[in-house]
């Protein structure tokens, strides 16, 4: 993932994937026929501390694929989005999912740290 280079240093964009390459990493997440390209783009968009693959990561904690859901639940820990909050708990409380899934759910809500999370 190449990195925009501003000309002054400091700006906050400047460490933001282009446009172009999160949005490649969103549809490679959604849409890529092979698992293992998949896992590596919901691994991509939570490194890229980009709030805009929010949204494809919590459609990602639905998939059949249990390895898709668990790095996509990873990924959203690490972005720390209060909008995944209610897609998290419902992998906590499902009690059908795998156990090693719900205990990251458990993780990534203790670093959101949301207070809705508790409550449930």
């Amino acid at each position: 993932m190449e990195i925009i280079a501003e000309r002054s240093s400091g700006e906050w964009f400047s460490s933001m994937p282009r446009t172009d390459d999160i949005y490649h990493l969103i549809d490679d997440a959604q849409n890529d026929g092979r698992p293992k390209y998949r896992i590596g783009a919901v691994i991509a968009l939570g490194d890229s501390g980009d709030p805009r693959a929010v949204r494809s990561l919590m459609d990602c904690c639905t998939d059949e694929n249990p390895d898709i859901r668990k790095y996509a639940i990873e990924a959203l820990g690490k972005l720390r989005s209060g909008r995944s909050v209610m897609v998290l708990i419902d992998r906590l409380l499902d009690r059908h999912e795998h156990p090693e899934i719900r205990t990251h759910a458990a993780t990534a809500l203790a670093a959101i740290r949301s207070f809705s999370a508790i409550e449930t």
